[in-house]
């Protein structure tokens, strides 16, 4: 049910660290007094900025362990690379990413106005975008992200201003489509849509939105087309129904064969006790060399090895995961490291944030493990036994 007139409602698209966003937006709450006062944020996001506001510190422990026990590391990448892009942007322009919101906050409180929360939870955006992305966009996305972190090239200086100019932003959101369309339809039109939805079922009459610009022609479009906006509840669904995902199959079908093969060899009376050891040692070797590689602890790339071979037949486990958590239990990670991802530079500086190292150890660590399950194993230990077994 739609709630809102159009006419009494005013959208004010902001760049999210533009000073002159901060004063636009201001001013024009104070000068139309509205009834409420809509913000693109969702409930976590508002409490931080409120903490922030009245000078409240958080607790800067960031439970590495518990991100990647829950499978979260590329959830975890993702917001941390978007705080990175944000952060450095503000940092280079002076103002502080949220300050409109904070802006608009402070405004609203002062005219004892009532607040709307109308984005979606941040952590549901991203985990639909990384669900709908396939491994090669994947791929592509982090490529042009890590390219952008170490682009020095300084001659070209971001206007934040010319940003919100609706032309260029056409042009900016068309190169975002064409370089990821699945993360544009999700972080762009998905929440296009997800704003719109919430802005139309405010029951007061004037109501100022305060949104980003890149989002202001979308919400305008869904505003003029109501009834094209989806359920708000099926926007918010992070596990959705896909097709048969044959790749996920096919790598859980490799340790079976490895299992179907040895069990072949005993019951054809061969002798497979060295091509076990082989099995194991070379598992172990090369989970502790993608560990040792890839910066860990001694202690994390020993644990690494370890599990290797028991990670290799078992298809829901990983190395990684293990050396990680290892790793993790001596770098604490603290959100200061966030932060200091706003000043990396070089790989110096990369190397040096201990978010990164640990997350290098997991991808190294099950890098090494891979490397032995798709191309060592095979040729040293599986390809030999099937030859033995089937007399070849």
């Amino acid at each position: 049910m739609f709630f809102l007139k159009r006419e009494c409602l005013t959208i004010i698209g902001t760049a999210h660290v533009s000073a002159n966003s901060v004063e636009e937006v201001k001013n024009t709450i104070y000068e139309q007094h509205p009834e409420i006062v809509a913000i693109e944020l969702d409930r976590g996001r508002y409490t931080r900025l409120k903490n922030e506001m009245m000078g409240i510190e958080e607790d800067d422990t960031i439970s590495v362990s518990k991100i990647i026990k829950e499978e979260k590391v590329g959830l975890f990448l993702a917001t941390t690379i978007l705080s990175y892009f944000q952060s450095k942007i503000g940092e280079d322009v002076d103002v502080k990413p949220g300050s409109e919101m904070i802006g608009a906050i402070e405004a609203a409180e002062d005219l004892e106005i009532p607040i709307a929360l109308i984005d979606r939870e941040i952590n549901t955006t991203l985990q639909r975008a990384l669900n709908k992305m396939g491994f090669v966009e994947k791929l592509k996305f982090a490529f042009s992200l890590l390219t952008s972190i170490f682009s020095s090239d300084e001659e070209d200086e971001i206007d934040i201003e010319e940003l919100k100019n609706p032309d260029n932003l056409d042009e900016l959101m068309e190169f975002f489509k064409d370089e990821s369309p699945k993360v544009y339809e999700v972080l762009v039109q998905e929440r296009d849509a997800y704003l719109a939805g919430n802005i139309l079922r405010i029951p007061q009459d004037h109501v100022i939105a305060v949104v980003g610009a890149g989002h202001k022609p979308g919400i305008n479009r869904y505003l003029d087309n109501p009834e094209t906006i989806p359920p708000l509840s099926q926007l918010e669904i992070t596990k959705e129904k896909k097709g048969i995902p044959w790749f996920k199959i096919i790598l859980a079908l490799i340790p079976i064969l490895f299992v179907v093969i040895f069990f072949l060899a005993y019951i054809s009376g061969i002798n497979i006790t060295w091509n076990l050891y082989d099995f194991i040692i070379i598992s172990m070797i090369m989970g502790f060399i993608g560990s040792v590689l890839s910066g860990s602890k001694i202690q994390s790339a020993v644990v690494g090895g370890l599990v290797a071979p028991l990670t290799i037949i078992h298809p829901l486990l990983a190395a990684g995961w293990f050396s990680g958590l290892v790793e993790a239990k001596y770098r604490k990670v603290r959100k200061r490291d966030m932060v200091n991802l706003t000043k990396i530079e070089s790989l110096k500086d990369l190397w040096h944030n201990n978010i990164v190292r640990i997350l290098l150890v997991v991808v190294g660590t099950n890098l090494g493990v891979s490397l032995a399950t798709l191309v060592i194993l095979p040729s040293q230990v599986f390809i030999p036994l099937f030859m033995k077994i089937f007399g070849g």
